[in-house]
């Protein structure tokens, strides 16, 4: 049983992970229906980032925060510079994204070399929790907590604020948004920009637990789409529980069928995509 318990917790922990990527990818892709194939680069971006800071004895948090604000600053260059000129052309959008993501990329690998790196554990985290005979380490219980605190804080912001609300107004109807006075390209801008920081706050912490490689980005992207697309465009709750399941399947697939493991994660979602092709919730969850 403890076992089980084991692996059930790594996949939610695993599926967390997943989750805190694809926030950011749920929020430009699945609301503002912009692709954006760098946002695996701007998790490395974050985690490298926050990574060679710490090495060179900067504080965890600020180390974090500069990864999170340099790949936020990034997306906002992207948006403003090239991608809002491409709004509703998904072949361009495409074709760009992918470049930068090859820049960001090619500039790593520069710098850091090929071989696996990881940013250290947050501070306070580090060892494991004991609870009877079951021991497992305290930072993958916290990923846990920390990515159903934040689905619900990014839920409540869309649903309830008026900041959340202009969000909604911009995405439904951005012409109808802007006859009563709302910045459109500003509130794309600021979206924009939230949704590549959080992939590199989800490259600091998710570092530290799978280690960052300056080809994993696109491993990463490829993982969050199918949480994205399988919770629902536009659905945080969705993403968080497709999160999780995409975890736990992909952690009983190496148990039970470590040779088909990726089969089983990829059968598994074409199967359910096949039911239900918008998804478990879809975009009518915010309205």
């Amino acid at each position: 049983m403890l076992t089980w318990l084991t692996h059930s917790v790594n996949g939610l922990a695993y599926g967390s992970l997943l989750f805190l990527v694809a926030s950011g990818l749920t929020i430009t892709f699945g609301l503002m229906r912009t692709v954006n194939l760098a946002h695996g680069a701007f998790y490395l971006l974050g985690g490298y980032l926050a990574y060679d800071l710490t090495t060179n004895g900067t504080d965890y948090w600020l180390a974090l925060l500069a990864g999170v604000l340099a790949a936020a600053t990034g997306g906002m260059v992207v948006e403003r510079a090239f991608l809002h000129r491409l709004a509703g052309s998904e072949l361009p959008q495409i074709v760009l994204t992918l470049g930068v993501a090859y820049i960001i990329g090619d500039q790593i690998l520069a710098n850091y070399g090929g071989d696996p790196v990881a940013p250290p554990t947050p501070p306070g985290l580090e060892g494991p929790v004991t609870i009877g005979d079951w021991v497992f380490p305290k930072f993958r219980l916290v990923m846990i907590g920390v990515a159903i605190a934040l689905a619900a804080v990014v839920g409540a912001l869309l649903k309830y604020t008026p900041t959340g609300a202009k969000v909604r107004a911009a995405v439904d109807d951005e012409e109808i948004a802007r006859a009563v006075g709302i910045r459109v390209p500003l509130v794309f801008l600021l979206v924009f920009g939230c949704g590549t920081g959080l992939a590199a706050f989800a490259g600091v912490w998710g570092g530290a637990f799978t280690s960052l490689a300056p080809d994993s980005g696109f491993e990463v992207l490829l993982l969050a789409l199918i949480v994205v697309v399988v919770g629902g465009l536009g659905s945080i709750g969705g993403a968080l529980l497709a999160a999780f399941l995409v975890g736990l399947v992909d952690q009983y697939g190496k148990v039970w069928f470590p040779e088909w493991a990726l089969f089983t994660l990829y059968a598994s979602v074409a199967a359910l995509l096949a039911v239900r092709p918008r998804g478990l919730f879809g975009k009518a969850v915010f309205r």
